[in-house]
């Protein structure tokens, strides 16, 4: 009689057990995206020009270099900050420097954000400066899109097309 009062017991523990996870498993719900907007991402990682030019190293410059170490350019490592501008329907709702990476600046600026935005036809403007230039961008690529409920658009840099990839 003692070994059924503790198989009930064990029993209404693992159905009380399974009824709590079952529960906790669809309660509370969780809305991850209003369902009565749209969304735009911009994320990529692209590497500006360098702040100083390589130039070409002389014969003698070469020679007072280790053997192991000889070249005949010079090359800085430090990166120029990228500018990134993304424009919805004409008004800015990015507008900023974005530092390269690494110790030495000499790595690649990396961009990710999100916008929630209303659904509906937009005109999409994104620009980005990667020189030494003060005004002026050096890449734009404008669209007109519809976006839909809950639509998640990308916005993308090909730094090898020399163009922003818009999907």
């Amino acid at each position: 009689m003692a070994d059924l009062a503790r198989y009930a017991g064990q029993g209404a523990v693992y159905a009380l057990v399974a009824f709590g996870v079952g529960y906790l498993a669809s309660r509370p719900s969780i809305e991850y995206f209003p369902p009565d907007r749209a969304q735009i991402k911009i994320s990529f990682a692209h590497g500006a020009n360098r702040i100083e030019e390589c130039r070409r190293l002389s014969t003698e410059e070469i020679a007072k270099l280790p053997p192991s170490k000889r070249r005949p350019h010079t090359c800085g490592r430090e990166r120029l900050p990228i500018r990134i501008q993304l424009l919805l329907d004409e008004v800015a709702i990015y507008d900023e420097v974005v530092q390269p990476t690494g110790l030495s600046s000499d790595g690649p600026a990396r961009v990710y954000r999100k916008f929630q935005v209303e659904p509906g036809r937009h005109e999409i403007t994104v620009r980005l400066r990667d020189s030494a230039r003060t005004d002026g961008f050096d890449y734009e690529r404008r669209e007109d899109l519809e976006l839909a409920p809950q639509q998640s658009l990308a916005v993308d840099f090909s730094g090898d097309q020399g163009t922003f990839i818009i999907r």
